[in-house]
């Protein structure tokens, strides 16, 4: 009885546990199908129907635009260099701002070049005193050819009295109408008198020897003059260049030179200074892009009178666009075997104020600057 009642206890226990599994497994199979319910979305709604507006096709012509990689820069672009050697003592303008023509941007120390010129003025009045020299001794020269030459005619004069005594005196010898005395002391004058005339043409040469040597340094002191003149002149124009001015008007860059840098002609770049009214526009365009227009215009009247009616539109790094139209400049002479584009340059008029701006170190567009250009 034991053993069967044993048997039974264990078969229930069996039966509950499966009983329990069974439970279990359809309570997770309900949270399960509750779980999904809840998450599953609803069905989409069907697309509403496309609205289509019909509008009647017009015939017209519209621009095609092209567009290139294009640099701004200066109209005129001016290296600024030191003309003499020296230090330099001042810088006298703000970087980035207008300047006008003539207005003082650099100083060189100007006390050795100061010093040349003076010494150059004091040669230059050595030279002119040599002048006067000169000419004193012209003039002496002159008043003592003067004097030989009336000495040479007393001379003339008396040899031919004492020609004419002798002359005379020798027919009267024969005649014995006077003595030997008379007629030797007649032919001793006479050829004393051609001794004085002999002496009076050598001095007269010696005094026209001496005029031309005063006349030669006349022109020899007058050139020495001129020589000394020139350096004067050389010397006062290296002292101007001490002062290095603007030879435009337009905005001027950063200083590549510092205070106390020793300069000179050959030691680079001080400064630029660049025009901006107007400004130019490179860019390149393709050979076949030249063909084509080429085509479109085969005289060199109707290229000119097309590119006049070509307008570029400047796009700033910004994408604003700049507010002046672009005017044709030039196109280069040939086109670039490498690239296979020929250089184009516009013009682009400057923003009305700008100048006023740039006097405050504000530049309306950037020199040598990116830009991109459009024109149909």
């Amino acid at each position: 009885m034991n053993r069967i009642f044993i048997s039974l206890r264990d078969r229930l226990r069996s039966h509950k546990v499966l009983v329990s599994a069974a439970l279990g497994i359809v309570l997770l199979v309900v949270i399960v199908a509750v779980i999904a319910a809840r998450t599953r979305k609803p069905p989409p709604a069907p697309p509403a129907p496309i609205q289509v507006e019909v509008v009647q096709v017009q015939q017209q012509d519209v621009p095609i635009y092209s567009e290139w990689i294009g640099t701004t820069d200066g109209m005129v672009n001016a290296d600024i260099r030191a003309q003499v050697s020296g230090y330099l003592l001042s810088k006298a303008y703000t970087e980035g701002a207008f300047v006008r023509q003539g207005q003082l941007l650099f100083e060189i120390d100007p006390q050795p070049l100061q010093a040349v010129l003076n010494q150059a003025k004091g040669d230059l009045a050595k030279a002119e005193s040599q002048v006067q020299q000169a000419v004193t001794q012209l003039d002496q020269a002159e008043a003592q050819l003067a004097q030989m030459k009336s000495q040479l005619v007393q001379a003339e004069a008396n040899q031919r009295k004492t020609q004419l005594d002798v002359n005379k005196y020798g027919p009267l010898l024969d005649q014995k109408a006077v003595t030997q005395q008379d007629f030797d002391n007649a032919y001793q004058a006479n050829e004393a008198a051609k001794a004085q005339v002999d002496v009076a043409k050598s001095q007269i040469k010696a005094a026209g020897a001496a005029v031309g040597t005063a006349k030669s340094a006349i022109v020899a002191a007058k050139a020495q003059v001129q020589s000394s003149q020139a350096a004067v002149k050389t010397a006062e124009l290296n002292l101007g260049f001490t002062k290095i001015v603007s030879p435009i008007d337009g905005i001027v860059g950063i200083a590549l030179a510092q205070v106390g840098d020793l300069v000179n002609p050959t030691s680079g770049i001080l400064a630029t200074v660049s025009t901006v009214d107007p400004i130019k526009v490179y860019f390149t365009a393709t050979e076949q892009a030249y063909l084509d227009y080429a085509k479109r215009y085969p005289t060199q009247a109707e290229r000119d009178g097309a590119a006049k009616q070509l307008e570029l539109d400047l796009i700033l790094a910004d994408g604003t666009t700049y507010p002046h139209k672009g005017q044709f400049f030039i196109a280069d002479r040939q086109v670039d075997p490498k690239t296979g584009a020929r250089t184009v340059i516009r013009t682009f008029r400057y923003t009305p104020g700008a100048k006023a701006l740039a006097s405050k170190g504000v530049a309306m567009l950037p020199i040598a600057g990116g830009t991109v250009l459009e024109f149909p």
